[in-house]
């Protein structure tokens, strides 16, 4: 409906701009781009509305009564066939001044007819281009970090949250016109990893036990020695300091360390690879931790030196953030440590390393955190700092947070061994799949079912994650996600399947779309007009959520679509039509085969595996 809106939008300010000429209103003419175009709350108000309110005060009139006089303008063209901003008004559609709004009821078959042959040319590009007939985003280069999986263990749900709003806000962000590098730090160094490295020594070294020869993944079995640590430090104390030394001899590149740091570390990213290869997460490069902590070390010496951090009493380099973070609870200046007194990095000062390597990379308008809200307070004393240092690009940071998400059960915890990991929970589902494929007796329908069920397990679990906003905490129920009705991934899956199936059949009956002015014509059902709508806002939804950062609009759009098609197909048969009506039959195919092709583009978005029977 692009073209048709911005057509609207013409029409009504040069209607409103003829109004400042008649009645000699002293200010400026009106410009497009100052002009809101908005949806109707109700489609009996019209298809496209544009509130008058902005004029009221210039205008020095109620805006109902400068809807009035636009709309009126644009009645007088439309019966005297005439245009304004260069459009056939009447063809555009019938006018009216509803309320503060001046509102229109396009004419259905011009309209329909752009917006299907659209989607017909443009295919899986459909919805890259905006309002303006270019790329929304053409120009952007957008960095986006997202997953940061420790070395010390599997990936988990909430992982699968973070990887899932990454990988889709990529992917949004692509669709709108962006260039896009998928960057991951992976976070191989620290404590956590050398709690991990001392249960290894202690339980399992001594037994010569690799995750191959006890038949794991390498993510679980070093997961599995961080919560052993955890248990054996509660009894014995002095295991927090041998895993603070083992520490100090890693950064100073004690070989031994290093040897069972680099294995345990190959073990756990090559696991954790896996697991991105099963939910189709990906990356143009991988940062480690390893290699940009030295930078950020160097980075806050030289910072030290120019007077921008300062030695505290304990030995101890910091930086005072009161100026970001207020006073404490006490009253007190707040500061924040850089390096600790034994001259260790501490997790920001990787950070701010990183962050220097990847500009230097790979220069972008805008780099975006996927990181979770937890993490508020470390990316403004993150981005503070930056500013301190002098990085102008600081302010083209953004941390994108999102909520926590848990199961009913409750919270979870990787050092007590209660987090689920991720890949038993898409087992889980998978599980849950076949057994639903098996039990509707779809087997031999549906290709390999494995596969099927796989697919439809990655489906839930996406759609489930991000059809929420992602600054909201979520509970991620796994029998709700698997449902095949209602607002879910499988859901969409079965609608996508039944639209195949419908074009399949018609195929085998000789029948096939017709995109012809005469056929689209006859689309004139109110349901056949609710989805030819709902397709046409495909490519703003693509804008908004790329502006947005927020793949829950294209989410919700994709559970419209899919309400608005099942309203069609109810109320209008397709392959029950009679010879006598076979146009309106090619034209319903075209508009079911329109659908299909925005169902797929707006799937991917949210990594929904289309299948094409279920």
């Amino acid at each position: 409906m692009a073209d048709q809106k911005e057509q609207f939008r013409a029409v009504v300010v040069a209607a409103i701009n003829q109004f400042i000429a008649e009645k000699k209103i002293e200010c400026a003419n009106v410009e497009a781009d100052a002009v809101r175009v908005e949806n109707p709350p109700k489609p009996e108000m019209g298809d496209l509305g544009i509130p008058m309110f902005t004029l009221a005060k210039v205008f020095r009139l109620a805006p109902p009564a400068i809807a009035q006089q636009v709309a009126g303008i644009i009645k007088a063209a439309s019966e005297s066939k005439g245009s304004l901003g260069g459009v056939d008004v009447a063809s555009l559609g019938a006018f009216e001044a509803v309320g503060p709004y001046v509102n229109i009821k396009l004419n259905k078959a011009n309209a329909a007819g752009d917006i299907l042959k659209t989607i017909e040319a443009q295919g899986e590009n459909y919805g890259s281009i905006g309002e303006d007939g270019k790329k929304h985003l053409e120009g952007r280069k957008v960095m986006v970090e997202y997953s940061s999986p420790n070395t010390n263990k599997p990936l988990h749900l909430g992982h699968m949250r973070n990887d899932a709003l990454g990988e889709s806000v990529s992917r949004i962000l692509k669709k709108a016109g962006a260039e896009v590098f998928r960057t991951n730090i992976i976070n191989n160094r620290g404590i956590h990893i050398c709690k991990s490295m001392l249960a290894y020594r202690l339980f399992h070294e001594p037994k010569n036990e690799t995750p191959e020869s006890l038949g794991m993944k390498g993510d679980h079995f070093v997961g599995q020695c961080y919560v052993e640590f955890d248990k054996y430090s509660k009894e014995h104390p002095e295991a927090q300091e041998q895993a603070e030394e083992m520490l100090v001899k890693w950064e100073q590149g004690d070989s031994d360390i290093r040897a069972l740091w680099q294995k345990m570390n190959d073990w756990t990213l090559n696991g954790v690879k896996e697991t991105y290869k099963r939910t189709g997460v990906d990356f143009e490069k991988l940062y480690f931790e390893s290699d940009t902590y030295l930078l950020g070390k160097e980075i806050i010496q030289s910072g030290l030196e120019k007077g921008i951090f300062f030695k505290a009493d304990d030995g101890s380099v910091r930086i005072d953030i009161t100026s970001v973070v207020g006073n404490d609870r006490d009253g007190n200046p707040q500061s924040k440590v850089l390096l600790r007194k034994d001259g260790t990095s501490v997790y920001i000062t990787q950070d701010i390393g990183t962050a220097i390597a990847r500009h230097n990379d790979w220069a972008y308008n805008q780099m975006v955190y996927v990181v979770a809200s937890e993490q508020i307070y470390h990316f403004k004393v993150l981005f503070y700092i930056l500013r301190q240092l002098g990085y102008e690009w600081t302010d083209n940071l953004y941390h994108l947070s999102y909520g926590l998400v848990n199961l009913p059960s409750g919270r979870m915890k990787s050092r007590e061994g209660t987090v689920v990991d991720a890949d038993d929970l898409i087992d889980g589902l998978h599980a849950d799949a076949l057994k639903a494929i098996n039990e509707r007796g779809r087997d031999a329908d549906v290709g390999n079912p494995d596969e099927v069920a796989e697919k439809v397990a990655l489906a839930a679990l996406h759609y489930y994650l991000l059809q929420v906003t992602p600054v909201k905490d979520m509970l991620f129920n796994p029998e709700e996600s698997l449902s095949f009705t209602g607002n879910t991934g499988p859901y969409l899956q079965y609608m996508g399947a039944r639209i195949a199936s419908i074009l399949r059949k018609s195929h085998e009956q000789g029948l096939e779309p017709d995109s012809s002015d005469g056929s689209i014509s006859l689309l004139t059902h109110e349901s056949e007009w609710a989805l030819i709508k709902e397709l046409g806002k495909f490519p703003q939804i693509v804008s908004r959520a790329a502006d947005d950062l927020d793949p829950s609009v294209v989410a919700v759009y994709l559970y419209d679509v899919c309400k608005a098609f099942s309203s069609f197909y109810r109320d209008c048969p397709i392959l029950s039509v009679s010879d006598e009506n076979k146009k309106l039959a090619q034209a319903r195919l075209l508009l079911a085969k329109s659908t299909l092709t925005v169902l797929k583009n707006a799937m991917e978005l949210v990594l929904v595996p289309f299948l094409d029977r279920m």
